[in-house]
């Protein structure tokens, strides 16, 4: 009986999980399968019933449209995954019960990590999108002590969001046309510091709108994160290092949610001696 685990969603060809992690499966030497399979909206029932009953399936990663659609379907879903409100991978016990839970939080942080090992006066992200993906960056920023701009197309939409995730803290909605235009504002002393742009949008994607952000919004020595893909060195990374400043691409948490995934699926954490070098290399090809 071969263990594998696989991505689920509509479409689903597009997915990079396969190459990552059966480059991972291959370096570590696991005798191991990781798939796409195409489920549809009508078909996610059936197909949770039928792996409930495999024993050699570990799991799943979910991708659109199923990250909401799958949690009244499962036994029980993780605090991180109740929080985020969103589901994208699922776990099956030797018992057959499936667990919901979300990579995407710890994934986001991970590239993050080395900078927030050091003390801060303050934190403050500016995030760019109200959807899946800026759920899980709230969620993760919020529990390191970030203060969030939250920008959206809909600013009410961006307060509630803020007022579900973290009801708690002094965080703000803001426009997100307000990041459009140039602005001659001249940003206090950052000694002590830490700034985050990030876009969560889609925005900037190959086949979507451009993101509308002048760089004259950054703050001086900010780290600016795009969690797009497609393409990894976006319009907006690409004017940030042309301004010095540093960045993170989407890879970064493509490559660190699938590393916690991998590890629940497999029991053993993913080979990453070449700080993802190949791995980065395959999934560019």
């Amino acid at each position: 009986m071969i263990p594998y685990a696989e991505v689920i969603g509509d479409p689903i060809v597009q997915s990079k999980s396969p190459v990552m992690h059966g480059h991972w499966l291959e370096r570590a030497g696991i005798a191991g399968e990781y798939r796409r399979c195409l489920v549809t909206a009508e078909g996610l029932g059936d197909y949770l019933a039928e792996r409930r009953a495999d024993a050699a399936w570990r799991g799943c990663n979910v991708t659109m449209p199923h990250k909401l659609a799958v949690r009244p379907l499962l036994d029980r879903v993780t605090p991180l995954a109740e929080q985020i409100g969103a589901v994208n991978t699922i776990l099956r016990a030797e018992d057959g019960t499936l667990t919901g839970d979300n990579t995407d939080a710890p994934g986001f942080m991970e590239p993050l990590r080395p900078l927030l090992a050091e003390p801060h006066l303050f934190r403050m992200a500016r995030v760019l999108g109200t959807g899946g993906a800026a759920r899980a960056v709230v969620t993760g920023l919020a529990a390191e002590g970030f203060t969030i701009v939250l920008a959206g197309r809909d600013p009410a939409k961006a307060r509630a969001l803020l007022d579900e995730l973290v009801p708690d803290g002094e965080h703000h909605a803001v426009d997100l046309a307000h990041f459009a235009d140039p602005t001659d504002f001249e940003f206090d002393d950052r000694q002590g510091l830490l700034d985050l742009v990030v876009n969560a949008s889609p925005l900037g994607m190959a086949g979507q709108p451009p993101l509308q952000l002048d760089i004259s919004h950054v703050p001086p020595a900010s780290v600016v994160y795009d969690v797009i893909t497609s393409p990894v060195h976006t319009p907006l990374l690409v004017e940030a290092e042309a301004a010095g400043l540093r960045t993170v691409d989407g890879l970064a948490m493509l490559i660190g949610q699938g590393a916690v995934a991998f590890r629940l699926f497999f029991g053993v954490q993913p080979v990453r001696d070449d700080n993802d070098a190949e791995l980065r290399r395959l999934l560019t090809a």
